[in-house]
């Protein structure tokens, strides 16, 4: 998943490249490995079904802003359709998904480091990346933002160098297509494992797709509102297309056996053809682009603590801003978040990526949720609105409850739920405190 920056008067095809630059990041480069490992051929199925669970909760968030355009977009929603408290939980949901997303992107940076120097350990790659990356938001964002398009025209490039590579290596032209992994046939392998993988597979999926809450806070900018679906179904198409292309060729040229979730799988199907510096710049566009978004991730969970802050969600002090027009003690509670990323690199170095990334794929999926509640509580229902919102929301609770046949993500699981039960108390406890003030 990935950030993007605010633009003005956007039409809907912008708005569309936008998203397909915005939520192309770590977790399709780096995260994508995981559903390959754990479901072979049918992770073609899991990332299709995942984008028609993507585009129905999208259509409820465009809806919802085509009718209702909110500065606060999904949290606003939130609140209006059931009162303060879900405002303030979803505030803090979100809050908590985008900490654990920028410890996935942390974690990603580091592993694609350890490409070119494997023998350094993860943390020290993460505590030099979190510190560029602390130093750039503490002088300001202008230059990254300015930027940011070029880095998203560079994560589409990657993949079509890969694409371009991967073809040639099947039709033989750098001869050596013989090697490719051949698919094995979808009727004997729809769903491997009795369909276990397929089932673990999806909330990783879903991941690939996060991005899209983002476009719902984008598409007050939109010229015309009304046509956020329309730009939404463009960018989902692009994406899905892209995604099951290029995993197709990854199974094709990778037997799954040297598939690491530690290593993009695009990075290990490169390595193994006699193009020595390809690797090497693929690898270098892969941590640019992760810094990019990284840095964006840290700029948003700092600005959406200020905003906390001044609708009185949470302490008044981190709404506070110093000289340089910096959110201060906003920005040291990131800074500590990061440095407690740092300290878990440490401590839990082999499964730390898949860890977190399950833990902030779920944070996500209960925002999700919330979207889907919300605009099941707010829009004016066909039949048609409630058979989607119902789809979307049994598959993003199948992909939840994916996560717990598997010992690793079953821990990433906890975590999630470990954050809901803070945040409940909190919710909880602001809820008593408010009554008390009224009385």
């Amino acid at each position: 998943m990935s950030k993007c920056t605010n633009q003005t008067n956007l039409s809907w095809w912008q708005l569309s490249l936008i998203g397909v630059g915005c939520i192309i990041g770590t977790g399709y480069f780096l995260g994508s490995a995981i559903p390959i490992q754990k479901a072979g051929p049918s992770v073609l199925i899991a990332y299709l079904v995942a984008g028609i669970g993507t585009w129905m909760v999208f259509q409820a968030l465009a809806k919802l802003t085509a009718h209702h355009p909110e500065k606060g977009s999904f949290r606003t929603y939130a609140k209006q359709a059931y009162g303060s408290w879900a405002g303030f939980s979803n505030g803090w949901v979100y809050w908590s998904a985008e900490m654990l997303i920028m410890g996935s992107q942390l974690t990603a940076l580091a592993l694609f480091a350890q490409f070119w120097f494997p023998t350094i350990p993860l943390w020290i790659f993460t505590a030099v990346f979190a510190g560029l990356g602390l130093l750039i938001i503490l002088m300001g964002v202008q230059k990254v933002e300015q930027m940011e398009n070029l880095f998203g025209i560079m994560k589409v490039a990657a993949i079509v160098m890969f694409v371009i590579i991967a073809c040639a290596s099947m039709f033989g032209w750098l001869g050596i297509g013989g090697a490719a992994q051949q698919l094995q046939s979808p009727l004997k392998e729809v769903l491997p494992q009795d369909g276990k993988g397929l089932w673990l597979a999806l909330l990783f999926a879903f991941y690939g797709f996060g991005g899209i809450e983002v476009m719902g806070l984008m598409a007050q900018e939109l010229k015309d509102p009304k046509e956020a679906p329309k730009s939404g179904n463009i960018m989902l198409l692009i994406l899905t297309i892209l995604y099951l292309l290029s995993f197709y060729l990854v199974l094709k040229l990778v037997p799954l056996g040297r598939i690491d979730s530690n290593e993009s799988p695009f990075l290990t199907a490169l390595k193994q053809y006699d193009l020595p510096w390809i690797p090497h710049v693929f690898n270098a566009i892969l941590i640019i682009a992760g810094f990019s978004t990284m840095v964006a991730s840290l700029y948003a969970v700092t600005t959406m603590l200020v905003a906390l802050a001044e609708e009185g969600d949470a302490p008044k002090v981190f709404a506070k801003k110093g000289k340089m027009k910096v959110p201060l003690p906003a920005f040291g509670l990131t800074t500590l978040v990061v440095a407690l990323s740092i300290v878990i690199a440490m401590l839990l170095p082999d499964k730390l990526f898949e860890y977190v990334t399950t833990a902030a794929g779920l944070m996500l999926l209960y925002t999700w949720i919330f979207i889907l509640a919300s605009f099941h509580k707010l829009m004016s229902k066909t039949g048609w609105d409630r058979i989607q919102t119902l789809f979307a929301l049994t598959l993003i609770l199948l992909a939840i409850s994916g996560t717990l046949l598997d010992h690793v993500s079953r821990i990433g699981f906890f975590v999630s739920i470990g954050f809901i039960m803070v945040i409940a108390i909190a919710t909880f406890i602001k809820g008593k405190r408010a009554k008390a003030g009224t009385l």
